[in-house]
């Protein structure tokens, strides 16, 4: 059982692995087995308080770009009372490339759930992907297409609308399938697949964010209702101070990050994951 000291600390490195594509399921796995702290990765407690810290991450994304959502509703309702012709409302595009986006990874968790849930007990296994994220931010950062930085941030969403087409969705959601794996990045694995379908690092990094809100609120949904059913005072707690700490370090990684990918590219990621995966690899199995 996690002590609440354990759960505020966990919580606030959600918050920050979860933006940053570093993997927040790695960091989560991993560090309890580096530390030696008794905890059973597999019970639902467990699962359940990593779920909540995610919904958490969700709802902070969900009223960071609260405006952008209002837009992409509004457009989709549209598109669906005919209001709106497909061409020419772009947050209507953006909306359905975000439906399309999410179902690859939503598909097979749903079907992979309990065979992937058996991962979360091996902190080696978990570094070990974690490394693998390195190599795959590094080769996303050399193979991308050139692509031009953004005008401005303020028409972001309008650009990635026009620029991507439904399979270029569809191949941004199925390099979002790896962070399913404990170790591989979700922000890491949608960057990645966003360059490499042409988007520039902040554009890659805006539609990850808005990928991010359905899938990780929907898995949230999916589990929650245990914590409430479970009657567990304790889990309860950590699961709300969790929550509480990873919704303060994840509004500071959108700021940091939109900044960030301005510039930056994910090599200095790359390397992290790299470095610290692979020296976790060789603590873990002495």
């Amino acid at each position: 059982m996690l002590s609440h000291f354990q759960a505020v600390v966990l919580g606030l490195l959600q918050g920050v692995s979860e933006l940053f594509p570093i993997s927040s399921l790695g960091h989560t796995v991993i560090l309890p087995g580096l530390l030696g702290w008794a905890i059973d990765q597999n019970a639902n407690d467990f699962l359940t308080f990593v779920v909540a810290t995610h919904f958490a991450t969700a709802l902070v994304l969900l009223l960071a770009y609260g405006e952008d959502w209002a837009r992409i509703v509004s457009g989709l309702l549209g598109l669906i009372g005919g209001r709106d012709s497909h061409p020419t409302n772009r947050y209507a595009k953006l909306g359905m490339l975000l439906i399309v986006g999410t179902i690859p990874a939503g598909a097979i968790g749903f079907l992979l759930q309990k065979r992937l849930e058996r991962l979360f007990i091996s902190p080696a296994s978990a570094a070990c992907f974690f490394t693998l994220n390195g190599g795959l931010l590094y080769a996303a950062e050399c193979l991308r297409r050139k692509a031009r930085s953004s005008e401005g941030l303020a028409g972001i969403d309008q650009h990635v609308a026009a620029k991507m087409c439904w399979w270029q969705a569809v191949k941004v959601g199925i390099a979002q399938i790896l962070a399913l794996l404990p170790g591989f990045s979700r922000t890491g694995s949608a960057i990645a697949g966003g360059l490499l379908v042409g988007l520039s690092h902040e554009e890659a990094l805006r539609f990850s964010f808005l990928l991010a809100t359905p899938i990780i609120g929907a898995a949230a949904l999916l589990k929650l209702p245990m914590l409430i059913h479970s009657g567990s005072a304790d889990a309860i707690e950590n699961a709300l101070a969790g929550g509480v700490s990873a919704a303060v370090t994840a509004f500071a990684s959108i700021k940091i990050l939109t900044r960030y990918f301005q510039t930056k590219t994910l090599t200095h990621f790359a390397i992290y994951c790299a470095a610290v995966g692979s020296l976790s690899l060789i603590i873990l199995w002495k």
